[in-house]
């Protein structure tokens, strides 16, 4: 940055330029067993890492406002930035709520697959056609609704194994019973048809290809085709949609297609770019 004090760098490294760590290899499943967050994925019997690369994504979404906040700073005085983002400090601010949890409460939440560790109902139930709907309630105002209009057993509203959340987290075993008994006798587009007639937030648990498929997403023109070295592919525009912007969807590139024209950008003339190259440095 002395020659370029504009320059913004951003490093990103598994755990930080410093401490023990500052040498140990990094990579996304051993992050999350580091930051806890395998601990508390899966089933009673079964730990489970998170099923997307949560540790590198979070990261990058760190490195990705970092840089941002420091165009704007650089908008501002003119100056440049060099910070760094660790994986382990990036899925760390996302463990928030586990982390105060155990902190505080003195035990971490405990593994419980697809359910809430903390809130009932809230997770999977099976329908008489075997299908699998998720539910989720909030509030006892709705433990009340659900009861009368979903379940159409208006009398578990005052059960007193159910009539408070502590309550229907400590009786869950008998509270599941009660909810697929209830919703064998339904497909799973009856039960859904419920749920959302009376309000309670659910969801279908789609695959991959049924989210591909999803109509929201079909419905919001939210697919583009962009060319790539091997071909045209189907992507998603980026999640922040901006009234009176349209997201740039170049093609990707080749890797290093667009070395030269950044280091010419950066002041670099032919002769250094050539022995840079000669180096195996670029």
């Amino acid at each position: 940055r002395e020659e370029h004090p504009r320059l913004i760098i951003c490093g990103v490294s598994g755990y930080g330029s410093t401490g023990p760590y500052r040498d140990k290899k990094a990579y996304d499943l051993l992050v999350q067993c580091e930051a806890g967050l395998v601990s508390i994925t899966g089933t009673q019997e079964t730990a489970s890492k998170v099923g997307i690369s949560a540790a590198d994504i979070a990261a990058g979404m760190y490195a990705y406002t970092g840089i941002l906040t420091a165009l704007f700073q650089r908008e501002r005085n003119g100056e440049g930035a060099a910070f760094e983002v660790s994986l382990l400090e990036a899925l760390g601010e996302w463990m928030g709520f586990p982390a105060y949890f155990t902190g505080y409460g003195g035990k971490q939440p405990p593994r419980t697959g697809a359910s809430h560790a903390a809130i009932a109902p809230y997770g999977p139930f099976e329908a008489g056609d075997g299908k699998v709907v998720f539910l989720g309630l909030q509030n006892e105002r709705e433990w009340v609704v659900f009861c009368e209009a979903v379940l159409q057993r208006s009398e578990l509203a005052a059960d007193p194994r159910f009539d408070s959340n502590s309550g229907r987290v400590e009786n869950a075993e008998a509270l599941d019973e009660a909810i697929e008994g209830a919703f064998g006798g339904l497909s799973s587009e009856e039960v859904i048809s419920r749920l959302d007639g009376a309000r309670i937030a659910n969801a279908r648990m789609r695959t991959v290809q049924e989210f591909l498929d999803h109509p929201q997403l079909k419905a919001r023109d939210r697919w583009r085709e962009v060319d790539s070295p091997t071909g045209p592919i189907r992507t998603l525009l980026p999640p922040v949609t901006m009234q009176g912007v349209e997201s740039v969807m170049k093609p990707i590139p080749e890797v290093g297609e667009h070395t030269g024209p950044i280091l010419e950008e950066l002041g670099l003339d032919a002769e250094r770019v050539r022995s840079m190259r000669d180096a195996g440095a670029v």
